[in-house]
């Protein structure tokens, strides 16, 4: 059986170029659905204070981020020096539904190249 995978959550509290609705909803989801997770008040601060917790989470095995674009967060990672492994999955909560995230953070199956 595969080790399920390691879920972060972004709350993107400064920029707050997420839709509201979409972050509580996927927050919700997330709650409700009792799956463990990490959840971190801001990417973009944590990289640009290059915060060691960002080397943590780019060790993790299977990853799946909900935050921003894809480009974006792969750059947080690699500026902050821990580039995010190649097969990181990237939910974008700028684009994608609320629905669509949550099904994908929570999925069984492995993460799909992001």
């Amino acid at each position: 059986m595969s080790t399920p995978a390691t879920i972060l959550y972004c709350r993107c509290a400064y920029a707050q170029v997420v839709p509201t609705g979409v972050k509580n909803e996927v927050l919700q989801k997330l709650c409700d659905s009792n799956a463990s997770f990490e959840t971190v008040s801001d990417l973009c601060e944590m990289a640009a204070h290059r915060d060691p917790r960002l080397q943590a989470i780019a060790s993790c095995g299977s990853l799946r981020i909900a935050a921003c674009y894809p480009r974006a967060v792969k750059g947080l990672f690699q500026q902050a020096g821990f580039p995010l492994p190649a097969d990181t999955e990237i939910l974008n909560m700028r684009t994608q539904t609320a629905q669509e995230i949550a099904d994908a953070l929570l999925s069984a199956e492995p993460a799909t190249a992001a």
